[in-house]
């Protein structure tokens, strides 16, 4: 069985500012990190590797050159291998582009089992790639996976839904997106760190010369999305009010302060 995630590095939103001048995100001395819901991803990627025989977890990411050590710290976590589709010519790129970009990817991996994605990334929360390269491909998609089992070639997960979920049934290949609540994502071992920087070999990268790929529906050119704006919104947040008095007078000030507000 092949397993394919596809992960992507994103800033730590901790430590993200926007320039209030360019409207975009200032990169320059944030950290960066597995973004939170793709770790979920790898990890039952992991989890099914640890459980059955013959599987191979290979990750999948599209960036700069520094998002090798995103592919690092998931080989040190326990998968097999990683690839990094890097190129001035991916830059820019919308989902649309995106996806576009990794589908054409996973395609030349070839005989995949699972794709594995995040829910969405913190850095965008639009939750479209992932659906977008099952539709590429052509596959069955089980989004908002909090549950997962396997069953030969079919899978069976429950599709968390605000007010429950549904259960829902699959044959392979399927491509699935996770949720925190799958799971609680292992740290790497020190195993695997040694493994993951003494061999350079299993992080390979791609550009666009290694992919079949119409160069019109990649990167900023084949983006049909076009952001207007970005800002910090202005804080809503106002001093508080300290009450005195008796716990009844206090809960009787408090009782008109919110009928002042046509709270209640």
């Amino acid at each position: 069985m092949r397993i394919i995630v596809c992960v992507k590095q994103v800033p730590d939103t901790n430590e993200v500012r926007i320039d209030p001048v360019k409207g975009t995100l200032i990169r320059e001395g944030v950290p960066s990190i597995i973004n939170p819901d793709d770790k979920n991803a790898l990890e039952e990627a992991l989890k099914i590797k640890d459980t059955h025989d013959d599987v191979e977890v290979m990750v999948l990411s599209m960036g700069p050159p520094q998002a090798k050590e995103a592919l690092k710290e998931a080989i040190a976590m326990g998968a097999d291998k990683a690839i990094l589709l890097s190129d001035r010519a991916f830059a820019g790129a919308d989902t649309w582009a995106t996806s576009t970009t990794i589908a054409a990817a996973i395609r030349k991996i070839g005989n995949y089992d699972i794709i594995f994605c995040g829910r969405q990334a913190i850095d965008g929360d639009t939750a479209q790639v992932g659906p977008q390269i099952g539709e590429h491909l052509g596959l069955s998609q089980i989004t908002y996976v909090e549950k997962l089992e396997i069953n030969g070639k079919e899978v069976t997960a429950h599709r968390s839904l605000e007010d429950g979920y549904y259960v829902v049934k699959a044959e392979m290949p399927v491509l699935l997106t996770a949720i925190k609540e799958l799971n609680e994502p292992r740290y790497p071992s020190v195993k695997g760190i040694y493994k993951a920087y003494r061999n350079e070999e299993l992080v390979k990268v791609w550009t666009v010369d290694d992919i079949d790929v119409d160069r019109e529906q990649i990167g900023l050119k084949g983006s049909p999305t076009q952001v207007k704006k970005s800002f910090t919104p202005a804080s809503s947040k106002t001093g508080g009010e300290m009450l005195t008095g008796s716990p009844s007078e206090i809960a009787r000030q408090f009782v008109v302060r919110l009928k002042e507000r046509q709270i209640i």
